[in-house]
Parts: structure tokens; sequence; C-alpha cells
């Protein structure tokens, strides 16, 4: 699997957080603005651009809607969204992509780009996917999740150490960590089974 076509589609996610971030307090529905053309310009610029990937796809929309909210609130529940909608798009999105999982496992889309389609049934294959997207899945709600925290405990403080550890170190670390495991599971399941079939 390419690593380019995956960061183009988590593009959006990462330039939300980061102008979520930038931008002054109440400024969601720009950052979400933002986040769906950039959803927009993966989904046409990882080929094949028909069936569109999943990601891209929940990404587009959920950023478009969440822009239209944040454009057509008041200052209250702007504020709102900016605190809670800022930190819990990447739990909705990670959810998203766990329910999708025996149905389309969005890892599949990508990797039938680099996978000869003779292999595309095999039960290695589906196995590798199935688990990728998974891991992809339960790390963006961790994500998510770890900046809700960072939300909570910052929430009445002028401490910025909660959001620098919580809201981005881990977040960094965690997606860090999936781009190495992504890399590397594929080659051990693969091998692992190679071996297994030169015993028997």
């Amino acid at each position: 699997m390419k690593p380019l076509p995956l960061i183009l589609s988590f593009l959006p996610l990462i330039a939300f957080s980061l102008l979520t971030r930038l931008l002054p307090s109440g400024d969601i529905g720009i950052a979400a603005l933002v986040a769906a053309l950039c959803a927009a310009v993966a989904t046409v610029a990882v080929r094949p651009v028909w069936p569109p990937k999943v990601l891209n796809a929940a990404s587009l929309l959920l950023f478009a809607a969440l822009a239209a909210a944040g454009f057509a609130s008041g200052s209250g529940t702007d504020r709102w969204l900016d605190t809670w909608g800022g930190a819990g798009v990447g739990i909705v999105l990670g959810l998203v992509i766990l329910v999708l999982v025996p149905v389309v496992p969005f890892t599949e889309q990508f990797a039938r780009q680099t996978t000869p389609k003779a292999y595309w049934a095999s039960p290695t294959f589906k196995k590798i996917n199935r688990v990728l997207s998974a891991e992809w899945g339960a790390a963006i709600v961790a994500v998510g999740a770890s900046r809700v925290a960072a939300a909570v405990i910052g929430r009445g403080t002028s401490h910025r150490l909660p959001d620098l550890l919580l809201g981005t170190a881990l977040p960094i670390v965690i997606v860090v960590y999936m781009l190495k495991f992504s890399k590397s599971y594929p080659d051990r399941i693969t091998q692992g089974e190679a071996g297994a079939h030169a015993v028997s």
C-alpha cells in the first residue's frame, strides 16, 4: 500500500486539527470548510476516482456538515463547536471507519492500487485490511478522545500543558505508530503464512 494516498486522505483531519488551534476561537466554520476542500481534492486526486474512497467520502460529508453548522451558528454555539466539535471530529471519523470494517475496510481500497487483482479475494488480503482498518479506526478514536480529554482538563485554566501533551504530542505518537504498523504488519502476516506453508 502506497503511503502517499493514505496520508492525502488523512490531510482533511490534519488540516482541521491544525486550523482549530491556529485560528481565533469561533472560526470553526472556516477550519471545517478548508478541511472539506482538502477532502474534495483528495477524492479526485486519489486514483481511481470511482468508487470514491470511504475515508475521503466520510471526511467530505463530515467536514461539509461541520462547516455549514459553523457558519450558521451564533457565537455561543460556535464556541461550543470550537471546543467540542474540533476535538470530537476524530471520534466520529474513527467510529465511521470501525463500523464499516466488516463491509468495506477503508485500507482495502488503497491496497488494491498496488496488489494484483488475483489476490483481492484471498483470505490473507482480507485479513490484513480488516486488521489495518480496525487499528486505524481505533487509533483515530483514540486521537479524538485524547483531544477531548485535553479540552476537558484545559477548561477554565491558562495552562497549556494538557493541550500540548494530550492534544498534540499523544496524537502525533499515535499517528506515527500507525504509519509504522501499516508498513510492517502486511509483511509480517505474509512472511508468517509463507513460513507456515513451507513447513507444511
